[in-house]
């Protein structure tokens, strides 16, 4: 199995969002039916797994400027861990020697809002399904109430995805024995990243390995 190391990953996906951001990407050439027909035949390897919410304006592939077979997608609103999210980034890991994981919240996002407005204005909820959404994204964010960032909604917000993203990457480092193995000794990395809606660019700011600079495309 020909695994890509993390800090190399962590390289193209970089890159790969500096040509989105920056408008020079070509998606013809990463979704052209002679690749369609090659990951057919041999199958898949992707590079890095992305954690990603489900918000219809933050498209994995899109924003990273990769294509068919590059990266393993896992989608959920809030980029929250449940145990289906664990065991999708364990298979990814294990099946296809990914080594890269991907925690990627997003500015503004709508689960991380619903849960400060449950927070500051409780009400029932019509939806229990929403509510297990609301419930795993409430450790990370009511912390930061009572702090003064309420007088901000703006800063609160930012900070709340923030802290979202990192117990969302914290759960996946220690919530699987697999994981925690392959972490301790195999080179498996997972990190936390914020994309801006405005910006289109991706800050990965939580659990950068110490050589984490880019590597030249």
């Amino acid at each position: 199995m020909n695994r890509i190391p993390a800090r190399e990953a962590l390289a193209r996906l970089r890159a790969g969002n500096r040509r989105f951001a920056t408008e020079l990407h070509n998606r013809g050439a990463v979704v052209s039916h002679e690749r369609r027909l090659e990951l057919a035949a041999a199958g898949q390897a992707p590079f890095a797994v992305i954690l990603g919410c489900s918000d219809s304006r933050v498209p994995v592939e899109i924003v990273f400027d990769q294509g068919l077979g590059d990266l393993f997608v896992i989608r959920v609103a809030g980029n929250i861990v449940a145990p289906s999210q664990v065991g999708s980034v364990e298979f990814a890991a294990e099946q296809y020697g990914t080594r890269l994981v991907v925690v990627l919240g997003h500015s503004r996002c709508g689960a991380v809002l619903a849960t400060i407005e449950q927070l500051q204005r409780p009400a029932p909820m019509q939806s229990r399904n929403l509510h297990t959404i609301v419930d795993r994204v409430r450790p990370a964010v009511e912390n930061l109430l009572g702090t003064g960032l309420e007088r901000d909604p703006d800063t609160l917000v930012h900070h709340a995805v923030r802290a979202n993203i990192r117990a969302s990457a914290d759960h996946l480092r220690h919530g699987s024995p697999l994981i925690e193995q392959l972490i301790e000794n195999d080179g498996l990395v997972v990190v936390g990243a914020e994309y801006s809606l405005e910006t289109g660019e991706v800050d990965f700011f939580d659990g950068l390995p110490p050589d984490h600079e880019p590597i030249a495309s």
